[in-house]
């Protein structure tokens, strides 16, 4: 099969500022308004391997919430994320894009078992591939992050987590794992960018495994912890003592709300510190808190402050402040997830992506967190995937018929390039995490 076919974006959560960010860019790279910065497999060797091209990618998804994908992206441009020209360029495209969002799963308002909302989730996204003529959907999830949740027997094995779903008594999944369950039920590759648990239960890898399907994840990495990949080796590399490092984040909007509640925070503080300790070991002071400044908006600021020990035991230190808006960030790599694992499904790969670490704060599939050996190891998985003749390799050209541009940078079809919404596990509006 090949991957430059036209391919499903199925984003849960489809109205959050992730999701309207990833599809307004998604419409604007269609139709030749922006350059695509920021996004990864614009770059070689990923423009050599015939990945799903702009025009080919449709997109839909669930979210709870019902702000509508043009007034989000409206939103968005008046805090500074979206250029205004671009938005009026493409905001008839949205609009047409959110007749694909359907409604989201949230327990809190779901009457019946959880195995008959997963059935109306998995019959969504079906409908959505057969209604667009799609070759395979990829589902992402960019939703509020969730607490973390306790072992529980029904999460071991496929048919114990079946059983326990018919039974309208129990809750025995959260939403992202609901979600995950639901998208490999209808057949498509799963990319978790929350901390969320989503796919970390035994039995949803086991029906991953069973259905032959690729899944990634977990925790986008943009900011602060991106940043930690790349210096923590160094201070191993030359044999330096770190003794501390220190972490703090700023942040409002969405994210910044739904993290100002400790229960919500956990798995984010847990995903962070996992990684450093793989870095630098357990014997290092990691304190990170995340603090919710609604002043700030869409913006996030993090402050570093790290404590090493050199030759002669001489104390020194360094200090380092990342600000950024995390959905421009975390948008093209959204993107770059959909086309690389859309060409893992077009390859017959199934399981965790562990190449897809290098996108990762808690990677799946990988116990390596060094961003430069991550960076190697995408690249060598990339090239050995097998990939149609050259004529077939094109990035930049759709598919006649499938994917072709209109003047809007909509595709033909219904929900065509469709709404980019994160369906919130609370009920918030949320840009899956604070730190990617």
């Amino acid at each position: 099969m090949r991957a430059n076919e036209p391919t499903g974006l199925w984003l849960i959560g489809a109205r959050g500022s992730v999701a309207t960010t990833a599809v307004t860019g998604l419409l604007a790279l269609r139709a030749g308004l922006v350059e695509p910065t920021g996004c990864v497999t614009e770059r070689e060797p990923f423009t050599e391997i015939g990945l799903p091209s702009w025009e080919n990618i449709v997109v839909g998804g669930h979210d709870v919430v019902t702000t509508p994908l043009a007034k989000r992206a409206e939103q968005l441009a008046e805090s500074g994320l979206i250029p205004p020209r671009v938005l009026a360029a493409v905001t008839a495209a949205l609009e047409a894009a959110d007749t694909e969002i359907r409604d989201g799963y949230h327990p809190a308002t779901h009457t019946g078992s959880q195995a008959e909302a997963a059935a109306r989730l998995t019959a969504d996204i079906e409908s959505f591939r057969d209604r667009n003529g799609l070759a395979r959907v990829v589902v992402v999830n960019v939703s509020s992050t969730e607490p973390p949740v306790p072992p529980v027997p029904a999460h071991e094995s496929l048919p114990a987590l079946e059983e326990a779903l018919a039974d309208p008594t129990r809750t025995v999944l959260p939403p992202s794992s609901l979600n995950a369950y639901a998208a490999l039920r209808a057949g498509c590759p799963f990319v978790d960018f929350t901390p969320s648990p989503g796919m970390r239960l035994p039995a949803l890898h086991e029906l991953a495994e069973a259905a032959g399907l690729p899944y990634a994840g977990s925790d986008g990495k943009t900011g602060e912890t991106l940043l930690r990949t790349v210096l923590a080796p160094m201070f191993t590399a030359r044999a330096l003592r770190v003794r501390s490092w220190a972490g703090t984040n700023l942040l409002g909007g969405g994210d910044g709300a739904n993290l100002a509640d400790p229960t919500q925070a956990r798995g984010k503080l847990e995903s962070k510190a996992r990684g450093l300790a793989a870095l630098l070991g357990e014997g290092v002071t990691a304190p990170l808190h995340i603090d919710n400044v609604p002043d700030l908006g869409e913006q996030k600021t993090a402050w570093d402050h790290v404590s090493f020990e050199g030759f002669l035991g001489a104390r020194m230190s360094l200090q380092l402040t990342w600000t950024g808006l995390d959905s421009a960030l975390a948008a093209p790599l959204v993107l770059d997830l959909a086309r690389l694992a859309a060409a893992a499904h077009a390859a017959g790969e199934s399981g965790p992506l562990g190449a897809l670490a290098f996108f990762f704060k808690d990677p799946i599939g990988s116990d390596e967190h060094r961003f430069a050996q991550q960076t190697q190891h995408l690249t060598d998985w990339a090239q050995s995937l097998t990939h149609p003749r050259r004529d077939e390799l094109s990035t930049t050209a759709g598919v006649a018929g499938a994917g072709e541009s209109t003047g809007t940078g909509q595709p033909p079809g219904p929900g065509g390039a469709a709404g980019d919404s994160r369906e919130p596990g609370a009920g918030q509006d949320e840009q899956a995490g604070p730190d990617r």
